[in-house]
């Protein structure tokens, strides 16, 4: 019985403490609605992930284009302000999802991943720039 029990308080506390949430520098996935608000209310950091190109064909107002594929990804994301949260995107998601372990490594502690990407935010309607 008292196996039973401290087995029971020992699955409850990793359940309650597991390792996602219990970070302080998770990321969380965001809807484009609720990235078009932040860009609204706030002055953030919103970096796109894609490549030169994909971003020269068109990009979300604000962003910045530090290209995830290339080989100085992890050095130019050290010159952003790693106290200010910062939104990353890509096209469909695959990308910026890759990149949150970098961001995290690189000692960024609000990161916020745009859901389906620029994808998603187009479908929405938002504007796209060039």
């Amino acid at each position: 019985m008292k196996k039973y029990i401290i087995l029971s308080g020992v699955i409850f506390f990793m359940s309650f403490f597991n390792c996602k949430g219990g970070t302080k520098n998770s990321a969380i996935n965001i809807s484009p609605n609720d990235l078009y608000t932040a860009l609204q209310t706030d002055s953030i950091q919103l970096i796109d992930v894609r490549t030169p190109k994909e971003y020269q064909a068109g990009f979300i107002k604000t962003a910045q284009n530090i290209d995830y594929k290339s080989s100085n990804f992890s050095t130019n994301i050290e010159a952003l302000n790693k106290q200010k949260p910062v939104y990353i995107y890509c096209r469909s998601g695959k990308r910026s999802e890759k990149s949150i372990k970098i961001f995290q490594e690189a000692g960024f502690e609000k990161i916020y991943n745009l859901e389906g990407g620029i994808l998603n935010w187009k479908q929405k309607g938002l504007d796209i720039f060039k």
